[in-house]
């Protein structure tokens, strides 16, 4: 257990300095994430942010396990 968490917290602490760049990549802006906008009211849900984001993180820890 305290092997996943020092993962999962390089991994945050990666994540936390590379996202200007990841940001340039148009990661948070992908076809499939929701942003609705109204007056007085925004909403946004990163479906697809979410997903890439999923799949990158469940193969970088199935590779460490492995």
């Amino acid at each position: 257990m305290s092997r996943f968490l020092i993962v999962i917290g390089v991994v945050c602490v990666v994540a936390g300095l590379l996202w200007p760049w990841l940001t340039r990549l148009g990661l948070g802006h992908l076809p499939g994430d929701f942003r609705v906008e109204r007056d007085g009211f925004s909403f946004y849900f990163p479906l697809a942010t979410s997903i890439v984001i999923s799949i990158v993180l469940s193969l970088i820890l199935w590779l460490i396990n492995r």
